[in-house]
């Protein structure tokens, strides 16, 4: 057998996802089980923590096992969480920024910022990150200082736009900043933030991790174990520990991974097959920007389409992104009772929030966040056929603009 923790780089992703916790394994159980208890028998009173389980709070088996596929999978060491923003929240503690840079992106993140700030004399400075996101970085070794973190979310929320972060870490680290990457809109093997120099990467398992819109967590990826052990640690008291049955649904998620064939015969990534049906689907739409009438689409109906696959850079995005650029991208309509109107015009893409699963979804952003531009309906693409999504939003635009 394939020594796994000596060099994982000898199989391929799929691989990877169902063996890479082969060594934790305790049993002849081919499907890893699930373990619910709270707390273990100790076998020894002169070592009470002999066998490495003590109490769920510190660790269980399947926590552990789903970690380091996850650790694996992201090139790193991953450390999991009952939600995306419970992780966030513990990079703040853990990192302990006196100042803050980060543009746009998830409401949710800025808001566990404003807690982190009012028990710290900080600052947080916005216009200068968000205003670049198609730019030059202006400045920005002036404006930053050692200690300081860059929190990046690449791909955006909720354009699914990028940003180049190979620019924005070798600048940061020139001064000694820390930067973070909030990658959950384009996870391994779209790419890998810590490849780009990225010091800790976030994501909200929640979405292409789980996959099946059925379990909450988030994960924290970083360089070392030293520094995952501290991170477990402070979880350990913290309490925002994920628990059993969302571990193995994780888990259960990232053994499957894969979605199909091609032709050829070689096997599909289903975050890979979503990312380029959305591709697809957003260079049909974008047909359409500017009100233009086009194939099925009606005139005056989109105003503008907003995705990676679409955006203007002056960087090489496809070094960066070379899985592809993400499942979620948004759409400008050309007015407010129209981005209202469409979620529930769709019949294939159901009107809810979040994104990453096998279904497709679609929100009226402003809903959620009055941040945002109230003509903007954010997509999220599951497993559905492309051309099933096109006819859908053919009779939904047409719906709603006549």
């Amino acid at each position: 057998m394939v020594q796994l923790d000596a060099d994982p780089s000898l199989l391929g992703f799929s691989s990877l996802s169902i063996h890479a916790d082969d060594s934790l394994s305790n049993s002849s159980d081919i499907a890893p089980p699930i373990h619910v208890s709270t707390t273990y028998s100790q076998p020894d009173p002169d070592q009470p923590d002999g066998n490495g389980l003590v109490y769920s709070r510190y660790s269980t088996a399947t926590r552990d096992r789903v970690e380091r596929v996850l650790g694996t999978l992201n090139k790193g060491h991953a450390v999991t969480y009952s939600s995306g923003l419970s992780s966030g929240y513990a990079a703040l503690l853990h990192i302990r920024p006196n100042r803050i840079a980060i543009g746009g992106g998830y409401h949710g993140t800025h808001g566990f910022i404003e807690i982190y700030k009012r028990h710290r004399d900080i600052v947080s400075r916005c216009s200068w990150l968000y205003d670049q996101i198609n730019k030059a970085i202006i400045d920005l070794d002036a404006e930053l200082q050692k200690g300081d973190l860059v929190w990046l979310e690449s791909p955006l929320n909720p354009t699914g736009e990028v940003y180049d972060v190979l620019a924005y870490t070798e600048r940061a680290h020139k001064v000694g900043a820390i930067v973070m990457v909030d990658s959950t809109f384009a996870p391994p093997p779209l790419t890998w933030a810590l490849d780009l120099g990225a010091d800790i990467v976030q994501h909200s398992a929640t979405k292409y991790f789980a996959g099946h819109s059925d379990a909450l967590g988030g994960v924290l990826v970083v360089k070392s174990e030293k520094e995952a052990n501290q991170l477990r640690s402070d979880r350990n008291v913290l309490g925002s520990v994920l628990g059993s049955l969302e571990a193995w649904l994780l888990l259960r998620s990232l053994r499957q991974v894969v979605y199909g064939t091609h032709l050829e015969g070689s096997s599909k990534l289903r975050v890979t097959h979503q990312s380029q049906t959305t591709a697809s689907l957003v260079a049909w739409l974008n047909q359409a920007s500017g009100g233009k009438a086009h194939d099925g689409i009606p005139a005056n109906a989109i105003y503008a389409v907003k995705h990676a696959s679409v955006q203007k850079v002056n960087w090489d995005i496809q070094r960066q992104y070379p899985g592809g650029f993400g499942a979620t991208f948004s759409v400008l309509l050309t007015s407010k009772t129209a981005a209202q109107r469409v979620p529930f015009r769709l019949k294939l893409f159901h009107a809810a929030t979040s994104l990453g699963g096998v279904e497709s979804l679609a929100e009226w952003r402003y809903q959620h966040d009055p941040e945002i531009d109230d003509r903007l309906v954010r997509v999220s693409v599951g497993l559905e056929e492309l051309d099933d999504l096109k006819q859908d939003w053919r009779q939904a635009l047409s719906d709603v603009s006549s």
